[in-house]
């Protein structure tokens, strides 16, 4: 009996060390099966060894300016990588002290911090003592983001997973590359993804410059950036930023007087800005250029065989554009369209039934117009997509609604009907601006409207309006390359053209002054004679010019009728300036470029572009229209720059202004800089009633001042104010009129017999 007790207490035994092994060894087999199912995929896939070797994100394509300043991004995530020799130590300091001070310590996962997890947060909960989650394991859930709206069970899965994806991160990078991917990877919110794009968004800086409170800032609204946000939320950001202070005050990344004093800084606001399409500088141009590079990509291959994409690829797109240029040009059409003439416009219609359309239209035109806008409108598209009727989409442009609108002091929070919304922008008067560099062809400001946000019609490239007197130089440019001088005489009198229907046409002068005397082509340019120009191309013929301006880069359609000599066809600034820089680059007309290179997100060369050049005259003809085109500056329509703006510099310009005031222009050009500038409403029949206030030497010519003042006070930019370079051989004609003596010739080559 006793060694039956003594086999079973034995037997027992066995079986209670048995017992405790198996419970001992099970979590751990169970634990290391789950691992291993875990990292073979069985429970979801992971991250292969090629994905972690080469980790990838969205990368945002940046614009430069010929600078080197950053004009924009364009992505799906604002994000562009850097270095962790790019960053400020104050970066990393504030992120180890507020994130994973142990960081050094650890590979992937940190143990002592799991176990504070579960005996503090979840036993004891203390909620305040900290999360387990290493920089590791977060660079992890970045760039292998978490599946939406998991269960517990997934949720535990998910977390093992990033264990083990934290692990393979740690023995495939070190320490400083994963702190490097891991700021690029965050969202700091505002459209900032990563440390660059969210130095840049905050501060307007690099992440080399950050200063301590900025950086431990940036880190503390990386625990809810919506929550912490430094603008909308500034008193809970100080509060957060500050804690981040103190947590680095206390691994002894700042001493105690530092902390001190940068916990009372305010938070300083003022350089935010947030970088997306409608903000910063040459927005049109920004937007202008996402065209064209999106049509550039369906054709350009990476290495893989697949088309780079400029949401994704982090391409680096260096321009032509002068950031400081472009700065100037829209702070003059600010000064000019904001402080003077909208203010003008605005004045000059109060009180009209039919204000801002003139007295040619009748109701019913008027009435079509805004019927027009209103299906235009994305008020309209949107409720028609509804399916609701139209009779109620058109009552509904009657109801007040809270709405913002531009205005040149600021955006206006008020209520209004639809209706009055449309009634009111009828009355804003839009700009497109470009100024070229004449010898490279390289596009050096731009600026297609008033504002992006609220004015998305782009009047630089996409805009064709009819350009007036600023055509007529290419008649006189005709009439030069036949041998004639700036001085040749010829009747200031009326011509009459028969057209193909058999009725005639006899252009008008807008004054009668030196009517029916003969004068030289320098005087009828100057002021803009319609007789003058209707007898060149009388002389000449449309086709003549038509094929001179497509020399020079016109290439909208243009009719072959008489009229032309007048200004009627519809043309582009961009067209307009580029055609004009041909007279200040000697003849040679140079399409206008705006992209000189694009690299990789690497720096690896992709594309260069090289602009297409064509002789469109002679030297001696190109040098000849300056002469006549600096008269109009110093005695004809332009003259206001000297007497009003005091330039006393060279310069040669024309003016443009279209039938019934519709359009302003003003072309100048100067050895260094040619830019082109209209001025109008959206619709023609909106405009100002005299020619005082509506020919392009109030409406256009002014933005130009505004912006050569700037330009040539900027000693940075070092913008000649020389005369245009003369021509390698001598002139064959005599441009001093005082010497000019060719009557005799004259008859013999403007006969009046010839018409």
């Amino acid at each position: 009996m006793s060694k039956k007790k003594n086999v079973n207490k034995k037997r027992t035994l066995r079986d209670f060390i048995k017992g405790f092994w198996i419970v001992f060894f099970a979590p751990i087999v169970f634990i290391f099966l789950l691992f291993f199912a875990i990292n073979v995929g069985l429970l979801g896939p992971m991250p292969s060894f090629e994905e972690l070797e080469n980790t990838k994100s969205n990368l945002a394509s940046e614009v430069y300016s010929a600078d080197s300043v950053l004009l924009g991004t364009y992505y799906i995530h604002n994000r562009t990588n850097i270095n962790y020799e790019d960053l400020s130590p104050n970066v990393v300091n504030a992120l180890l002290s507020a994130e994973d001070i142990r960081f050094h310590y650890h590979s992937g996962v940190d143990i002592r911090s799991v176990f504070r997890v579960f005996f503090r947060t979840i036993i004891a909960g203390q909620r305040s003592a900290g999360g387990g989650s290493t920089i590791s394991q977060q660079l992890a859930k970045n760039l292998f983001p978490r599946q939406q709206d998991p269960s517990t069970i997934e949720i535990i899965i998910i977390k093992l997973k990033e264990w083990v994806t934290a692990i393979k991160l740690e023995r495939n990078y070190t320490k400083e590359e994963l702190i490097a991917m891991y700021l690029n990877t965050v969202d700091f919110g505002s459209h900032a993804f990563g440390i660059k794009s969210a130095a840049q968004t905050y501060f307007n800086t690099s992440p080399d410059q950050l200063k301590t409170e900025e950086a431990a800032l940036l880190v503390g609204i990386l625990k809810a950036p919506s929550w912490y946000h430094p603008v909308r939320n500034t008193d809970r950001a100080f509060s957060r930023r500050n804690i981040v202070l103190s947590q680095m005050a206390r691994y002894n990344y700042i001493d105690q007087n530092e902390l001190d004093s940068l916990r009372k800084l305010p938070i300083d606001m003022s350089e935010f800005q947030v970088h997306d399409q409608h903000s910063g500088i040459a927005t049109y141009f920004r937007e202008y250029l996402r065209q064209e590079l999106v049509k550039w990509s369906e054709t350009r291959y990476k290495p893989d065989g697949t088309n780079y994409n400029i949401y994704k690829d982090g391409l680096k797109i260096y321009t032509t554009i002068d950031s400081r240029m472009q700065k100037h040009a829209e702070e003059a059409v600010r000064e000019h369209l904001g402080g003077y003439l909208q203010p003008t416009f605005f004045e000059h219609w109060e009180g009209y039934t039919n204000a801002p359309f003139d007295r040619d239209l009748t109701p019913e035109e008027i009435d079509r117009i805004y019927t027009l806008s209103i299906m235009r409108s994305d008020r309209y598209r949107n409720m028609k997509l509804e399916g609701i009727p139209d009779d109620s989409i058109m009552r509904s442009f009657n109801i007040p609604v809270r709405m913002s609108v531009f205005s040149w002091d600021g955006d206006i929070d008020t209520v209004m009907t639809p209706m009055d919304s449309i009634r009111y922008y009828k009355h804003m008067l839009n700009t497109g601006v470009m100024a070229v560099e004449p010898y490279t062809g390289y596009v050096r400001a731009y600026v297609g409207g008033n504002d992006f946000r609220h004015f998305k019609f782009d009047h630089v490239t996409g805009s064709r309006r009819q350009v007036g007197s600023t055509f007529k130089p290419f008649l006189y440019t005709l009439a030069m390359q036949e041998g004639e001088s700036p001085c040749t005489k010829v009747p200031n009198s009326p011509v009459t053209f028969r057209l193909h229907d058999g009725s005639e046409w006899t252009p008008k002068n807008a004054s009668d002054h030196r009517e029916g005397e003969m004068v030289t082509l320098k005087w009828g340019l100057a002021n803009s004679v319609n007789f003058i120009s209707a007898f060149l191309m009388k002389r000449y013929n449309p086709q003549a010019v038509i094929k001179l301006v497509r020399r020079m880069g016109i290439e909208s359609n243009i009719d072959p009728v008489p009229a032309i000599a007048l200004g009627t066809p519809d043309l582009k600034v961009s067209e307009m300036t580029g055609a004009m820089s041909t007279y200040a680059n000697k003849g040679i007309h140079i399409q206008p470029t705006y992209v000189t290179h694009i690299a990789d997100n690497n720096g690896n060369l992709i594309e260069s572009f090289m602009p297409y050049q064509e002789e469109a005259m002679s030297e001696q003809t190109a040098y000849l229209m300056l002469e006549l085109l600096k008269n109009v500056v110093d005695e004809g329509t332009g003259r206001r720059l000297r007497f009003r703006y005091e330039f006393d510099n060279p310069i040669a310009g024309k003016t443009g202004t279209t039938q019934n005031n519709s359009d302003g222009w003003f072309i100048g050009l100067t050895p260094d800089l040619v830019t082109g500038i209209w001025v109008g409403c959206e619709d023609r029949g909106a405009r100002f009633r005299d020619m005082y206030l509506g020919q392009g030497a109030n409406m256009a010519l002014p933005i130009w001042a505004k912006f050569m003042q700037r330009v040539y006070a900027d000693e940075n930019l070092d913008v000649s104010k020389d005369d245009f370079e003369e021509p390698s051989m001598p002139l064959s004609v005599e441009i001093d009129c005082s010497k000019y003596e060719q009557e005799d010739d004259f008859d013999d080559i403007f006969s009046p017999d010839v018409f």
